[in-house]
């Protein structure tokens, strides 16, 4: 099941596409009262998922007459990420070291009040930067409160999978040596079209993610690559952290990021943005 949430009459309204991926069914329509998807996560149960089912297949209000924004919109936590969690990554960030060796994962913070959704504004903040820079992220929406969670168990916690742009502030990053200030300007989050469902994947994980600049190719790789799995990640946080439901853990990007070029090409407005990942569709963004 792919979970959304869109805009009609200026309202946000959260709900799921239909099987056909054509429209959209508010929660309302299955008879649910969550305000909003995280307060789906949080405290549905298994005759809330099955109301959903039940409406999935029917046509609902056409995508041509709503707007999809982030699938949730709010983070109710700044988003955890992983640094440097494919070789190829490594191998081109100037900070790593070409011979760096990946014995322990690297995690991060990511400042997010407010997240960008699909054909959604990046705000090139160019009074403060001159290097802005993509990352194609698969990202993790855990579904129930996890602690010290085996890596066998790991996926009884994970609602969900989405597209996530990592975008950062390169030289904003590299002058403050920890990297929270230069990922974390406004409109650095952006994430969605939907959630998807873990059910609608076959494990391990092996999809397919790329990035796209002005329809260029610029990162081509599979979560297969990655040196640290979801597994790992959720199990070693999870020993000394408690990760909510509704946590988001974005899993780090492979190489071809606009700073690995020679020289360096990094986005400036007016560029069209798009992170694919298979079975999670195209998150589309401009930059201004």
């Amino acid at each position: 099941m792919k979970f959304v949430t869109f805009l009609r009459d200026n309202d946000e309204i959260p709900g799921i596409l239909s099987a056909d991926m054509q429209s959209v069914h508010s929660f309302e329509d299955a008879g649910l009262s969550f305000g909003d998807l995280l307060g789906y996560i949080k405290n549905h149960d298994e005759s809330d998922a099955g109301r959903l089912t039940l409406i999935e297949k029917n046509k609902g209000i056409p995508l041509s007459e709503v707007s999809l924004i982030a699938p949730i919109p709010n983070p109710h936590h700044d988003i955890i990420c992983l640094g440097l969690n494919y070789m190829t990554h490594v191998m081109e960030s100037k900070s790593a070291g070409k011979d760096q060796k990946r014995e322990q994962a690297v995690y991060f913070a990511k400042r997010a009040g407010r997240a960008v959704g699909p054909d959604g504004v990046i705000d090139s903040h160019g009074d403060v930067t001159d290097r802005l820079d993509y990352e194609a992220e698969l990202a993790v929406v855990i579904g129930r409160d996890a602690y010290h969670v085996a890596a066998e168990n790991v996926w009884d916690y994970v609602f969900g999978l989405m597209c996530f742009n990592d975008v950062s502030a390169r030289d904003i990053q590299h002058r403050h040596n920890q990297w929270y200030f230069g990922k974390s300007l406004d409109t650095f989050t952006v994430c969605g079209p939907y959630i998807a469902t873990v059910d609608e994947f076959s494990l391990p994980l092996e999809l397919n993610v790329q990035s796209r600049v002005n329809g260029e190719t610029r990162q081509n790789a599979n979560t297969r690559d990655l040196i640290f799995s979801v597994e790992h990640v959720i199990c070693e946080l999870s020993g000394g952290i408690t990760l909510d439901a509704g946590s988001i853990i974005a899993t780090g990007t492979p190489g071809g990021v606009g700073a690995g070029f020679d020289p360096p090409r990094f986005m400036k407005a007016g560029d069209v943005c798009e992170i694919e990942i298979e079975g999670l569709g195209v998150l589309r963004n401009t930059v201004r």
